[in-house]
């Protein structure tokens, strides 16, 4: 692990500076959910700064649900979820920007020989089989955003079968079930007019105008394993991210 300091901005206190290093340990994937993190004492030596310093930022870290404390045991890297992931300040919501609760359903899954546009997205030799999964999402049961996700079938062997369930926070079951830690993502938020059959799912005419977001997953040593294409109803979605 690297035991630098980071470097200090003159405004920034050093606890935050504390928490900014954690942070980046985690999102580069060298500290991964369920690995324990350095003692308050040991991160301390470390970096350079008082035990109470350190013992802030991890508490700061705590209350964010980026780690957590297991009594007796010490400090852990939290679980990926959508309360406590890098995801935890990204919120759908209406057409003005108020949250809403999203809830989603799996409409198809298969596998295909990917394109060499998509291949090259994913690091992959061209036709490589591809898994590609289809996600609505609906606000009062009515379709306001689609999923359309491709992921290396040898990276989620299994997946493209109806009886796995899928639920609303995908990235629990990549984490859970197959073992793949979700470090960080890519995200690129973009407008477009409705394709034909982001029309048809949606319940819009084609051309009308759409959201688009371009979603790129990573796990460790920096190894893509997802590219999304999500696209929601001008007039009914909305997508919002808080940075700190």
């Amino acid at each position: 692990m690297n035991s630098g300091m980071p470097k200090v901005r003159s405004n920034k206190p050093l606890y935050q500076v504390v928490e900014d290093h954690i942070r980046r340990l985690i999102n580069s994937g060298e500290l991964v959910p369920g690995d324990l993190i350095p003692s308050e004492p040991q991160l301390a030596r470390q970096l350079h700064v008082s035990q109470g310093t350190a013992k802030k930022a991890i508490d700061n870290l705590v209350w964010e649900q980026r780690l957590y404390r297991h009594q007796g045991k010490g400090t852990y890297v939290s679980n990926i979820d959508f309360n406590n992931s890098l995801f935890r300040f990204t919120t759908y919501g209406d057409a003005e920007g108020l949250p809403t609760r999203l809830q989603k359903e799996t409409t198809a899954r298969r596998i295909e020989p990917g394109t060499p546009e998509l291949c090259d997205k994913l690091d992959s030799e061209p036709g490589t089989p591809l898994l590609y999964i289809e996600r609505v999402g609906y606000v009062d049961e009515r379709a306001v955003m689609v999923e359309y996700s491709h992921w290396r079938a040898d990276v989620v062997p299994g997946l493209e079968k109806e009886e796995v369930h899928i639920p609303d926070l995908f990235y629990a079951l990549i984490v859970e079930e197959f073992g793949i830690p979700v470090v960080r993502a890519e995200e690129t938020l973009t407008a477009d007019a409705a394709d034909a059959q982001t029309a048809e799912i949606l319940g819009i005419e084609p051309g009308a105008p759409v959201l688009v977001l371009h979603r790129e997953t990573y796990t460790t040593n920096n190894r893509i394993i997802e590219f999304r294409v999500s696209k929601g109803r001008a007039d009914k979605f909305s997508y919002k991210t808080e940075i700190r």
